[in-house]
């Protein structure tokens, strides 16, 4: 960020892989209680010119600079960074989740391409599911199945196979983080566009617009 002036933390010897190193000497970084990462120091901005209102916004009275990142710190003080805060997810309960994790967790599964978590405001937590166009072929012949993807995402194989996985990344995860329901959706995502960008980072407000009734439909109890 600029705002830190491009820096905040680094460790170039000890390095801890999934991590972004430690805080640079003279500089303070702490985590929120929503799980907001903060840094206060000499390399962070005082504010923004003639502009005190987004000033307040990012810098508070006490020189803390909110990054608008959801990080974790470890007992060495090794920050790791888990989401955008505008990223989270809050459920009607009140618990704040990160959905990164969980389409990261999901795109592990052999057969998923894609995912996209969904729960804001919700009892609990939905997925829409992309097969990826390169395994899900190959494994739907060697059982014997149609290998389009539209076919494949309404193939009662294909769904078993994908409840079995989530299942198993359901037990590795709080219960509140659990997807419930998910659909498997018969397009293919594609770079630049509606879904995802050019870089193959999902605009999820698009997947939202896109697959709203669908998601109506995993909510509809």
């Amino acid at each position: 960020m600029s705002e830190n002036t491009g820096a905040m933390t680094w460790e170039p010897y000890r390095v801890k892989p999934g991590t972004v190193g430690k805080a640079l000497p003279g500089v303070e970084v702490r985590i929120a209680e929503d799980g907001e990462v903060l840094a206060r120091g000499a390399i962070v901005s005082p504010g923004y010119l003639d502009d005190p209102e987004r000033s307040a916004e990012t810098f508070d009275a006490d020189g803390w600079l909110h990054t608008g990142d959801i990080g974790s710190l470890d007992q060495d003080g090794y920050l790791s960074i888990l989401d955008r805060k505008k990223e989270l997810i809050i459920t009607a309960g009140g618990k704040n989740i990160s959905p990164a994790n969980l389409e990261a967790l999901l795109k592990s599964l052999p057969l998923v391409g894609q995912a996209c978590v969904v729960g804001d405001g919700q009892r609990y937590l939905v997925a829409l599911l992309v097969l990826d166009p390169e395994v899900a072929p190959g494994w739907a012949a060697r059982q014997g199945l149609p290998t389009g993807l539209a076919e494949l995402a309404a193939a009662a194989e294909v769904r078993a196979e994908l409840e079995r996985g989530v299942a198993e990344i359901n037990g590795r995860v709080s219960q509140v983080e659990g997807i419930k329901k998910f659909a498997v959706l018969p397009d293919e995502w594609v770079p630049d566009s509606q879904q995802l960008t050019a870089t193959m980072k999902l605009k999820r407000r698009g997947v939202l617009s896109a697959y709203a009734p669908v998601i109506e439909s995993l909510y509809a109890d």
